[in-house]
């Protein structure tokens, strides 16, 4: 009896390290702190230099895609800024959209591509101002879908209920906040409606928890899931869209108040005329953008008005003090 208890105790120690090694590897992949990004694009153009330029103008870029998805997708959209504007060109990324805003307000950057909530935030903390905005089959607008694997029984948000969930990131409006108003007009508190959550920190890691089955369901940028849908289908074939949001206004391009004003209006040029030239259509169809037009910041009055219902919804949820 005694070497069975003995056996026993082995059985369930090593089972108990087992899901240890497995709890960190997974959160290893999904929620670890990743380095700064730094991208050496000197070799592609001889405008591109590095940040210790004084002429270089920083351009950030907000975590929607996983740090060498980024590189890779905005890389030759900065050669061509570089070469209009005749000046060095650096892609300058962080983890969290917190983090990239920080950097606008500080004016480490000189330009930012940001989600929309972030902008909403930004815009409202210290004056964060449109650039330009993209436009993506024919409307500068985008959607959150809520998906979940390919062959899930849930059909709809109510179904993963006391499920586990990925959202992308706190500032994001796809990823976060579209998910929790559509969950506060349902009449759940967002914070104890899913059994347990946790931030991807980038659309394309949502999708790929969602096709591995790691999580029962994601909140996305339609934006991601549409693209990665039609160059590279590996995750999206796996997982099927179960909710679609009304329209929003689309991720901009943003400046901090304070930027230099002459250079504001040349970058903005750049991008509002990439679409009248060959090389820039070129690279805009293999973004599957159309182009760039000037920014209204009523279009982001929608998501104003669901973060101000998200936020009185969890604050009116909490104890009193």
């Amino acid at each position: 009896m005694s070497c069975m208890r003995t056996g026993k105790k082995t059985v369930m120690f090593f089972a108990i390290l087992l899901l240890l090694v497995l709890s960190f590897e997974i959160a290893n992949v999904y929620l670890r702190a990743e380095e700064p990004l730094k991208v050496d694009f000197r070799e592609r153009s001889k405008y591109i230099g590095t940040i210790s330029d004084s002429a270089t103008v920083r351009i950030a870029v907000a975590a929607i895609l996983s740090p060498e998805e980024t590189s890779q997708f905005y890389q030759d959209m900065f050669d061509y800024v570089s070469a209009r504007i005749d000046a060095p060109v650096e892609l300058v990324q962080r983890r969290t959209y917190q983090e990239v805003n920080d950097l606008v307000r500080r004016n480490s950057v000189d330009v930012a591509f940001v989600c929309s909530l972030a902008y909403v935030e930004g815009h409202q903390q210290f004056g964060m101002e449109l650039l330009a905005v993209p436009v993506v089959k024919g409307a500068p607008v985008y959607y959150s879908y809520i998906i979940v694997p390919k062959d899930s029984p849930a059909t709809s948000l109510q179904d993963l209920k006391g499920k586990v969930f990925a959202y992308s990131d706190p500032l994001s409006n796809s990823g976060k906040l579209s998910p929790d108003y559509l969950l506060t007009k349902m009449g759940y508190n967002p914070l104890n409606f899913f059994g347990m959550t946790f931030f991807t920190y980038s659309h394309d890691k949502s999708i790929q928890a969602v096709a591995e089955k790691m999580v029962d369901g994601a909140a996305v940028d339609s934006l991601v899931w549409d693209y990665k849908n039609a160059t590279n289908p590996q995750f999206t074939s796996k997982t099927k869209i179960i909710s679609k949001s009304p329209p929003y206004g689309i991720p901009p391009v943003v400046v901090s108040k304070d930027v230099d004003p002459v250079l504001k209006e040349k970058i903005r040029k750049v991008f509002l005329e990439m679409h009248e030239d060959a090389e820039g259509q070129a690279i805009l169809k293999r973004l599957s953008i159309d182009g760039f037009v000037q920014a209204d910041d009523q279009k982001y009055d929608s998501i104003r008005e669901m973060n101000s219902v998200v936020k009185d919804a969890i604050e009116g949820s909490k104890p009193n003090q």
